[in-house]
């Protein structure tokens, strides 16, 4: 890992991805065919990208039973906890509608709904993600939202990982397809002859999904475009160099493009760790994408002083934030952009990942620095509430009819107006 001296101006800010020409219209291709096509075309697809035609599209019961079958007691116990803590956590975010009275007779208010129907993209491909399940379902259960779907890619023989099943099954979700990409999400939105089409689409996917949900935005909802994962440990010369080379290698075995910096005011640590990096390379599983990540988007940034340190944290607005210093609470309140924030050595990133409660759905890229992890909010929508009294609107009446006419609209003005004609 290179390291350089800086003091506040540094940036993880990446071009967010948009596709070549190419594959952009391969996409809007794939959109336009669903729509029109509906069911073969997802069965044409299906074939063509992941090489298995598929008799039928939705998971069924059988398939579920064998799912358990292949997921150990163990297992089974931990993806329960884990829910249980999500749950629990996301229970603490909900909203309630309010409503106001006034002496004049006036009530103003905001009323919570919870979506309809939303989809949840599950990738596929070399890994399986039973904890993007329980991430995206579980905020829309506490939310209220009555459907929910759930779309991800099949094998080669043609099912879903096990993992994935159980822990959409052990949350109750009825309806999951085994569809993926482009095609995946133009039947969320539009709707095919076995898949209703959804409100809202959830979940991360490839350069084709990513583009696809830019395209049927505006049609349905879409959550985020996610961008690669990102950690950033923030640490003093207290912090444990084995603890921060681990954790720093966490994320780079993500995606060649995942990115993974450490901060500090200690040339001494960071000369260490990125020694003690190269070490646990070593025995990765996963080396060649951590050694990829981390020459293209891996860093080691040593400042003079432990506030300019925070300073680079803000500027970097990292989608994963682990502070590992002597006293971490007191750096809380200076922290003003990061997806998540984990204080102290026992809070490793990965705790938060799966078990600890809070949402792992995050905002990457930079873009903490004005939005915020997914949560119960995602799945409502909020309508304000006015009823507006006989002798409120007689007060008012003439200050609305002026402040309609300030903008050119008289008719405005005289539906106020109308009111109160004699």
């Amino acid at each position: 890992m290179k390291i350089e001296r800086v003091k506040s101006r540094v940036s993880l800010r990446r071009t967010i991805e948009s596709g070549t020409e190419e594959q952009r219209r391969a996409v809007l291709e794939i959109i336009s065919t669903v729509r029109a096509r509906g069911d073969e075309a997802l069965k044409s697809y299906t074939e063509k990208f992941d090489g298995v035609r598929l008799d039928s599209l939705r998971v069924t019961n059988e398939e579920i039973e064998a799912a358990y079958q292949n997921v150990s007691e163990e297992a089974l116990r931990i993806i329960r906890e884990a829910a249980e803590n999500i749950r629990d956590y996301h229970e603490r975010q909900k909203r309630e509608s309010w409503i106001i009275a006034k002496e004049d007779g006036t009530m103003l208010g905001q009323k919570i709904t919870p979506l309809d129907a939303v989809g949840l993209y599950v990738p596929g491909g070399t890994a399986a993600y039973p904890s993007s399940v329980l991430m995206n379902v579980i905020p829309a259960q506490v939310a209220g939202v009555k459907r929910i779907v759930i779309t991800s890619p099949p094998n080669k023989n043609g099912t879903l990982p096990a993992g994935v099943l159980v822990a959409a099954s052990e949350l109750g979700v009825k309806e999951i397809y085994k569809v993926g990409g482009a095609q995946a999400i133009a039947a969320l939105a539009y709707g095919t002859e076995t898949i209703r089409p959804v409100d809202k689409i959830f979940g991360p996917g490839n350069i084709y999904v990513a583009l696809a949900k830019r395209e049927v935005f505006g049609q349905v909802a879409i959550d985020m475009i996610a961008g690669p994962s990102e950690i950033v440990v923030l640490a003093d010369e207290t912090a444990n160099v084995n603890e921060i080379a681990a954790d720093l290698l966490s994320q780079a075995e993500h995606d060649e493009r995942a990115s993974a910096i450490l901060v500090t005011p200690s040339m001494k640590l960071a000369l260490a760790v990125a020694s003690e990096v190269k070490k646990q390379l070593e025995t990765l599983p996963r080396k060649a994408i951590a050694v990829s990540a981390l020459e293209n988007y891996g860093a080691i940034y040593v400042t003079e002083t432990l506030a300019e340190a925070v300073e680079v944290v803000n500027e970097l607005a990292p989608e994963h934030l682990e502070v590992m210093t002597a006293e971490p609470m007191q750096l809380l309140g200076q922290i003003r952009h990061a997806g998540a924030i984990f204080l102290g050595r026992f809070s490793s990133e990965p705790v938060g990942d799966y078990f600890a409660g809070p949402n792992h759905v995050l905002p990457t890229n930079g873009t903490a620095r004005f939005s915020s992890g997914l949560s119960v909010d995602e799945f409502v929508k909020k309508s304000s509430i006015i009823f507006y009294s006989e002798p409120a609107l007689q007060r008012n009446a003439g200050k609305i009819a002026a402040f309609a006419r300030l903008e050119g609209l008289e008719a405005h003005a005289r539906a106020v107006e109308e009111r109160f004609k004699k």
